[in-house]
């Protein structure tokens, strides 16, 4: 063993001394011949070649990045046109994205004449190291593709989450993008959106309107009811079937409460709610019926 150690330690020690010897030469050589003599021959064995590797990397840059853009719109045009699913298209067209330019990436560093065994073997190490780092984010990833398979939402819904809520602007790998009702761009992990608590009211196609109205102690109970009856029926977006619920709902201490309750189309919801609030306000007026106000009765003896 010490006798192949020893070995070792001498070819090293005449491998680097030959070495030096090459650099000392070339140095010389260099240092006393005329630059017309040796740059010729530098340029034609490593300029040359590493300009036409840059010029050809540059190409296959330009043409990649045009061919991924084909690739992209081709799939939108194809799920658009066979599903019009906005939502797999915009989650499906980050991925391949994102796996697109990871192999011109690779093409561009193999063209330069760079190992790309090592360089991939690199980028999974660095891959692996990363994303036992970065845990949060491959659960996003997760929650993505929990998102795009098990459709909780898609693109256009309005939902509720995370103390947001706002319209579905666009899911992507690891971030879910809504627009709120004030025109603000809030992002979402998809993680938490995959796996918390979450309210769509695009679901279904219905939805139920909810009001508590007021009069005052005094007034006419029936009067009201019947009113509140009126008001509704006389609304083409409020459904027949289910038909209106109104009924007396609480005695509280200085108003009785009528509650209603009708369904519409999601999309009237916010419409029918204002419009009810304001015919209400207006018609109680008219029929002598009062929306009263907080007060105490005070004796003094």
């Amino acid at each position: 063993m010490e006798n192949d150690s020893i070995v070792n330690e001498v070819t090293q020690t005449l491998q680097d001394t030959t070495a030096l010897s090459q650099m000392t030469q070339g140095i010389k050589y260099v240092a006393t011949t005329p630059v017309s003599d040796w740059l010729p021959q530098m340029v034609h064995d490593y300029v040359v070649p590493l300009g036409l590797k840059l010029l050809a990397a540059i190409i296959v840059l330009l043409l990649g990045r045009w061919i991924i853009k084909l690739i992209k719109k081709w799939m939108a045009n194809g799920l658009m046109s066979r599903h019009g699913d906005a939502t797999l298209h915009s989650f499906l067209s980050n991925l391949v994205s994102v796996v697109l330019y990871f192999i011109l990436i690779i093409a561009i560093v193999g063209i330069l004449g760079i190992n790309t065994s090592s360089l991939v073997a690199l980028l999974a190490s660095a891959g692996l190291a990363v994303g036992m780092s970065l845990g949060g984010t491959l659960q996003n990833f997760a929650g993505g593709v929990l998102i795009v398979m098990f459709r909780p939402f898609k693109v256009g819904d309005f939902i509720s989450s995370q103390g947001f809520e706002g319209k579905v602007n666009e899911i992507q790998i690891f971030n879910t993008h809504i627009l709120t009702v004030d025109n603000k761009e809030v992002i979402l992990p998809n993680g938490a959106l995959a796996t918390g608590a979450l309210t769509n009211y695009s679901k279904q196609g219905t939805r139920r309107v909810d009001w508590t109205f007021s009069i005052a102690y005094g007034d006419d109970y029936d009067k009201a009811k019947a009113v509140l009856r009126r008001l509704c029926d006389d609304d083409h977006r409020i459904q027949k079937s289910p038909e209106p619920f109104v009924e007396l709902i609480k005695l509280n201490d200085s108003s009785v409460d009528i509650t209603v309750r009708a369904w519409v189309d999601a999309a009237d919801y916010w419409g029918v709610f204002f419009s009810m609030n304001e015919k209400v306000y207006k018609t109680f007026a008219q029929e002598g019926l009062n929306i009263p106000f907080p007060q105490v009765d005070v004796h003094m003896k």
